[in-house]
């Protein structure tokens, strides 16, 4: 049995200090929560703050009832906070508070016992006979097919119906201090409403990469699940959690087929015409793709959707898509890039009919990474950037025109006016120099009170 975490402790103290609300964690008898923190679980997004804010805001489950108010330890007591089906839970729409206590490890059964990857591959299926089969110089550059291929996507489907965790509409999840989510991803896909904060998430791995030959010029492995996923949803709020591999880092993985073998795909990725969703004060450290907005460069659901904010996060020794957008109006301000490795690609990625304004941003720069690197074009025309610092390494820090510096570095050139200017943004924007110690001392998990 899992011993019980600080955060239970403090629980199980309040309940003899602090009476409040009922709130269950099955199995076992309803315990207690404390009325803070089950007033700071209700907490709604500020008016104005983002694009989460407009019209109606995000309210994730203020209005659930007391017997929507969960606190969980385990993979199973998650999904059944969650409506008890997670192949159904994401149609739920009941309100609901659930706050997390401790490690919640997607890779637990129903009866404690946490699975590994062997015990969700399916039978036909083994990672030796893969690389056998599909080796470039056997099998060439077309795409993997037949008997292997398909044993792997049966794997891959025998994974998601245990790692993908399904979020239902009106749903707030928040961690205690300490709260970690580990090998999952949270789905949340046509479930409006939703607010998630306080939360490390790791390690959200994939047992059965891709390979993908054809992706670039000499072929990828690409994997399947993101930490978390926002899709054909609106009104989602992402703030104060912290996004990472832990110890099991894609820069550790094998090279199979001259390519590092990455189990790991995004930490935030809003795509399948998502919008509306402000991410706030998170703090991404130690991977390589990390945020997605946008499915596909073709014109199509995508276009006038996708609006998303993200401000003061902490963009931390991460490698690309900080973010990478197609279509959608995104605002960018007040984060802070500390960028480094040899491995960095870019920081924003200006894609196709993507409008981004980036505000007040600070970048700071390791040995090799220049201000020119830090836009990419993957199809776009024009990006709005003001007011944006970058302190290179060894160097004081200075003001950036990130337009001019890539367009001295590139052709064609980037525009400078991505047409249009953000309103929804909650109290005043911050000068650029400060906020590395702003956002490094609030940004991330276990910097609310709880």
């Amino acid at each position: 049995m899992r011993p019980r975490s600080s955060g239970a402790a403090l629980v199980a103290l309040s309940l003899v200090l602090v009476p409040g609300a009922a709130a269950t964690a099955a199995p076992g008898p309803a315990v207690s929560t404390p009325r803070w923190v089950e007033a700071f679980a209700r907490q709604t997004l500020p008016a104005g703050d983002g694009w989460a804010a407009d019209g109606v805001g995000t309210t994730g489950g203020a209005a659930a009832t007391a017997d929507q108010v969960h606190l969980v330890r385990t993979r199973a007591e998650l999904v059944r906070a969650l409506g008890g089906d997670n192949a159904t839970n994401k149609t739920n729409a009941t309100p609901k508070v659930i706050v997390v206590d401790g490690t919640v490890d997607g890779f637990e059964a129903d009866d404690g016992t946490l699975l590994d990857c062997a015990d969700l591959a399916d039978p036909e299926y083994s990672l030796p006979a893969y690389l056998a089969a599909y080796d470039p110089a056997v099998w060439g550059r077309v795409a993997p097919s037949g008997a292997l291929e398909a044993a792997r996507v049966r794997s891959v489907s025998r994974q998601t119906r245990q790692t993908q965790i399904n979020v239902g509409p009106n749903t707030t999840l928040v961690g205690l201090r300490g709260a970690r989510l580990t090998g999952l991803t949270l789905m949340i896909d046509g479930a409006s409403n939703v607010i998630v904060r306080n939360l490390t998430f790791d390690d959200a791995r994939d047992c059965f990469p891709a390979w993908s030959p054809t992706d670039g010029d000499t072929g990828n492995w690409n994997s399947q699940y993101d930490q978390i996923s926002v899709r054909r949803s609106e009104h989602v709020w992402i703030d104060h959690n912290t996004f990472t591999d832990g110890d099991n880092p894609d820069s550790a993985q094998p090279v199979y087929f001259g390519r590092p073998y990455q189990v790991h795909d995004g930490s935030l990725d809003i795509t399948h015409t998502a919008s509306l969703v402000t991410a706030s004060w998170n703090r991404f450290t130690g991977r390589d793709k990390v945020m997605l907005i946008g499915s596909w460069n073709t014109v199509g659901p995508d276009v006038g959707r996708l609006r998303v904010t993200l401000h003061h996060n902490l963009f931390d020794r991460v490698l690309q898509r900080l973010p990478r957008v197609r279509f959608g109006q995104v605002d960018i301000y007040n984060n802070w890039y500390r960028l480094a490795g040899d491995d960095f690609s870019y920081a924003i990625g200006v894609g196709v009919q993507s409008a981004v304004y980036a505000e007040n941003n600070y970048f700071t720069l390791g040995a090799g990474i220049t201000a020119g690197s830090l836009l990419h074009d993957w199809g776009g025309t024009a990006v709005t950037t003001r007011g944006n610092w970058v302190r290179a390494d060894g160097d004081r820090p200075r003001p950036v025109d990130l337009v001019a510096a890539y367009n001295a570095d590139h052709d064609p050139d980037l525009g400078a006016d991505a047409g249009w200017t953000p309103t929804l943004r909650a109290g005043h924007v911050l000068p650029a120099p400060v906020l590395p110690p702003t956002v490094g001392a609030l940004a991330g998990a276990g910097r609310l009170p709880l």
